[in-house]
């Protein structure tokens, strides 16, 4: 496969949905101008995540998209040859909802995923998802986690054993909510966010894309931080704390196959020796 332009956006959705739908549209059409292949876009952009971890303020929760309704549909009519992941809350049975992404093209829906891991009080907005799949796309094998699923090993580690070669991390992840640093690039989880995007692409030997939100939606303060990171772990292109698009041309089967030369880390597990215990 050729080298293709892998894009992650850094940038602030809320809560109006029209508008957020106008935005990922128009930055799908500026990414497909500057060429890039594929698009990863932050976690909720369709609708805003929830302003609180702790006490998510009940009148006021994402809305409950339906997966095949008119504003995925949208995403899917701008992405035209780009393959583009996006997130959004998905409807599900009785009012509730799953923090949600989907990755798409053109030709349509390419792979759904719903949020496994939930920080905090999450839970009293979203129920959970309860899987970890990979699926084919133009760009190669893909695998998507939502922000707090990259902070568990196992989670991208499933992907990469499907055969994710690409693994898509769209994310709102906030600054610190417990020990505010003054500038967003000393705050703690920015400097967590980072790690664990270099650890997952480092240990699995992928390539990870990683996007996020910026701004503020409540209390929360979103880090940005989206980048592209190689299979050595090596940070390729970054936003750091501001809004943008890191975008960057890589070489994805030949990247990962030079990782894996001498040491390939998925085919010398011993699965047979580790135990889970909780």
């Amino acid at each position: 496969m050729a080298p293709v332009t892998l894009g992650a956006v850094a940038a602030h959705f809320g809560r109006d949905l029209d508008r957020g739908v106008s935005k990922v549209v128009g930055i799908i059409e500026s990414a497909a101008r500057d060429g890039v292949d594929m698009l990863v876009l932050p976690d909720a952009c369709l609708g805003g995540y929830i302003g609180d971890f702790a006490a998510p303020d009940p009148d006021d929760p994402p809305p409950a998209l339906d997966p095949d309704g008119p504003e995925i549909a949208a995403v899917i009519a701008a992405a035209g040859p780009m393959t583009v992941c996006v997130g959004y809350a998905e409807e599900a049975a009785g009012g509730s909802r799953y923090n949600a992404a989907v990755c798409v093209s053109g030709d349509g829906v390419l792979g759904r995923y719903r949020k496994v891991h939930q920080p905090a009080g999450e839970s009293l907005t979203y129920l959970a998802g309860d899987r970890f799949d990979s699926f084919d796309t133009p760009v190669g094998r893909v695998g998507m986690l939502i922000d707090y699923d990259k902070t568990f090993p196992e989670a991208a580690r499933t992907l990469a054993l499907d055969g994710a070669q690409i693994i898509a991390a769209l994310s709102a992840w906030p600054a610190s909510i417990t020990d505010r640093a003054s500038r967003l690039p000393a705050d703690r989880q920015s400097r967590l966010f980072d790690l664990y995007d270099c650890a997952r692409a480092a240990e699995n030997q992928v390539v990870l894309v990683s996007s996020n939100q910026t701004g503020v939606m409540g209390n929360l303060r979103f880090l940005g931080q989206a980048k592209i990171v190689g299979p050595g772990g090596d940070i390729l292109c970054t936003t750091r704390s501001k809004g943008g698009l890191a975008a960057a041309k890589v070489d994805v089967e030949n990247e990962i196959a030079r990782a894996r030369k001498v040491l390939n880390h998925l085919t010398e597990l011993r699965s047979d020796i580790y135990r889970v215990r909780r």
